[in-house]
């Protein structure tokens, strides 16, 4: 991996945010759309490329009104779309553009996202039937990895109970609202810890955008990105590269731990929001398809674990049955505070 791959992965391992960074790592057009086509934009589709171009409007109008950004014409109306992820890698001149792309990029990526989601509500499409239309997508990537040979050994997907997400809810310190975000989950299994890295990677490339991870939603007690720079040929002068320093995960661990989980329990866990298209249900010529485009997004958990730890993860006290007896307890002793609490061994209660 070099750095552009490596930046990517850091994301996923420490629940980061690309609005925390200052520049892009594309090399040239082939690569962004690549890119485009993983957030489910077809560059060779006149509708998207018109999409892409309104997004990018939005921002530029954002900035110049709110903050009075001078964004200047390359960046603001691009001859070519792509080009505006170029001038955000420094790989295309003016290279003084850098990093007014990378402003624009940033708001361009809220702006999608706040856009797919009104469009969502909008649209006639129950939880449950876009929770399938992703399921579609990603277990067609898992027959592709196991066709390649990926070490894989199991690569599994479920939703929760109602009776899992109510007692989330209860158990949660937030508030009944809270959002639950590993409503479908999927559950990845490698033959030995080092290959984590590169199947995660992996899958950035061929299911879900590295930029839609959810920040703040990972826990990851397996895969530490200084250890993976440490043992790379070319660790220091990539080191010196990076937007964000190499030793920031010491200082400042943004990795969150599951209250209810073992001590000695271990995972890789993260959240992204999976774009899907939703053509069949937009008319061709609809208007709000023009206005919102025709990407929504699916919240998607993915655990992932190599054999040997996912055994040890089912022992003792990191087994799921003690984690869910904590649970439990923990939403008993939020109901019951001054009220009747049940019996041992039986459930329900005044």
């Amino acid at each position: 991996m070099g750095i552009a791959e490596l930046e990517a992965l850091r994301v996923i391992l420490r629940g980061g945010s690309v609005i925390d960074w200052r520049r892009l790592n594309f090399r040239d057009r082939t690569e962004v759309e690549s890119y485009l086509r993983l957030n489910q934009f077809d560059h060779d589709d006149a509708r998207d490329v018109r999409r892409l171009r309104a997004i990018l409007a939005q921002a530029v109008e954002y900035l110049r009104s709110v903050f009075g950004y001078r964004v200047a014409a390359p960046v603001a109306e691009p001859e070519d779309v792509r080009d505006l992820f170029l001038l955000a890698s420094g790989t295309l001149d003016p290279r003084r553009f850098r990093r007014i792309a990378c402003v624009v990029l940033k708001v361009m990526h809220v702006i999608h996202h706040l856009e797919a989601r009104e469009l969502l509500f909008r649209t006639p499409l129950r939880e449950s039937d876009l929770a399938q239309r992703a399921h579609r997508r990603i277990m067609t990537e898992a027959d592709r990895m196991r066709a390649a040979g990926l070490p894989v050994v199991e690569f599994a997907g479920n939703s929760k109970s109602r009776d899992s997400l109510v007692t989330k809810l209860l158990a949660k310190k937030e508030s009944v609202a809270a959002q639950v975000f590993d409503r479908v989950r999927y559950r990845v299994v490698t033959e030995r810890t080092d290959q984590i890295a590169p199947v995660v990677w992996h899958l950035t490339q061929t299911l879900f955008p590295f930029n839609y991870a959810v920040p703040g939603q990972t826990q990851n007690s397996l895969v530490r990105f200084q250890e993976l720079l440490a043992a790379h040929p070319h660790g220091p002068a990539i080191a010196a590269e990076l937007q964000l320093p190499a030793d920031l995960e010491r200082r400042d661990p943004a990795a969150r731990r599951n209250e209810f989980s073992g001590r000695d329990f271990r995972v890789l866990n993260f959240v992204v929001d999976l774009p899907v298209r939703i053509d069949d249900l937009l008319p061709q010529l609809d208007p709000m398809a023009d206005e919102l485009g025709r990407i929504v997004f699916s919240l998607v958990e993915f655990q992932v674990v190599d054999a040997a730890t996912a055994a040890r993860n089912e022992e003792g006290d990191s087994s799921h049955e003690r984690y869910k007896r904590r649970q439990h307890h923990r939403v008993l002793r939020r109901l019951s505070r001054g009220l009747v609490v049940p019996k041992k061994g039986k459930r329900g209660g005044g």
